[in-house]
């Protein structure tokens, strides 16, 4: 929990930090529209190279962009996994000959404990461990039936499948990144008004663009928020011996259902603190309000502007003519 950055704002004076919201935002719904039109695996190698010199340019922690990238690995994996698995168009690369044997359940569990021992003593590298522990379940399965076999079964690997997998993480993986620039980089009192000027001319269809704006400025705000909570009443059980990755299903229900009530209480608390607050500032929902910053363009909104669209122009061309 304490690796997700949704939400969450880095103060910085990198380049991104000093451009207006407005522009950010919009030039993020360009740039995956831009990574939605590109088709080949070489075309979205170069949009990935471009995210990460973007990552760069703004002066954002790639450290902390990857962290970021934890709570999704498991989707990226099975995402990966799938597309080889049931994308069979291609030349076939390679052929795995696995099977089911007494031998190899046995490999299997000896496996799987040495990973579960191994997993607690390290703990910071959890994501290259849980690789190795499928990559071990593989060979045991294509090399350890040498007793008493009983099942078999081949998975072939083809080239467009390899390729698919890759094209497919790396569009999910630039999507990510460009929202996670755009949240660390962007207060959310600024990200507020700038939702608040796009959406205005929804008035005219009776949608108060102020109201819509304000409730996705409070959902990105306290997501940050109610996850710290979660982990301090996780870390507060566990230091009464609660654990919540080991124990049978029905102790981990208990536990995750100790964790739900004050996580519900606390939401309730901090609902009624922002109301309080809000009210104190004399907030009346649908009446003008003034701020201290106005949001206003600069020259370097132009020049990304500017970018953002060659890069658009670029991919509806490959699209077209390529």
């Amino acid at each position: 929990m304490k690796n997700i950055v949704i939400g969450q704002y880095v103060p910085g004076s990198g380049f991104f930090h000093r451009l207006d919201p407005r522009t950010k935002i919009i030039a993020v719904l360009f740039l995956m529209v831009t990574i939605f039109l590109l088709e080949t695996i070489t075309q979205m190698a170069i949009a990935f190279g471009v995210s990460l010199m973007l990552i760069a340019v703004g002066r954002i922690s790639i450290i902390r962009v990857i962290k970021g990238l934890k709570p999704i690995f498991v989707l990226l994996v099975f995402t990966f996994v799938f597309q080889i698995m049931f994308n069979q168009t291609g030349e076939a690369l390679a052929t795995l000959n696995m099977g089911l044997s007494v031998s190899s359940i046995l490999f299997l569990l000896a496996w799987t404990v040495i990973w579960r021992l191994v997993a607690r003593m390290i703990k910071r590298f959890g994501i290259l461990l849980f690789l190795m522990y499928v990559t071990g379940g593989l060979a045991i399965l294509t090399y350890g039936n040498v007793w008493v076999s009983f099942s078999s079964f081949s998975v072939t690997v083809y080239e467009d499948g390899v390729v698919m997998s890759l094209f497919v993480v790396m569009r999910l993986l630039i999507i990510i990144m460009f929202s996670t620039i755009l949240t660390l980089s962007t207060k959310p009192t600024d990200l507020t008004q700038a939702l608040e000027k796009l959406l205005h001319p929804l008035k005219i269809v009776g949608i108060r663009s102020e109201d819509f704006a304000l409730i996705i400025s409070i959902s990105l705000r306290y997501i940050p928020t109610i996850l710290d909570e979660a982990n301090k009443i996780m870390l507060a059980q566990a230091s009464r011996g609660a654990d919540f990755s080991e124990g049978k299903l029905k102790d981990k229900i208990t536990q995750i259902v100790s964790l739900l009530v004050p996580m519900f209480i606390i939401a309730f608390k901090r609902s009624e603190d922002l109301a309080d607050a809000m009210e104190s500032r004399n907030f009346v929902p649908g009446k003008p309000r003034t701020r201290i910053y106005e949001l206003s363009f600069a020259a370097r909104d132009v020049f990304a502007s500017f970018v953002v669209l060659l890069l658009f122009g670029a991919s509806i061309y490959v699209k077209v003519f390529l």
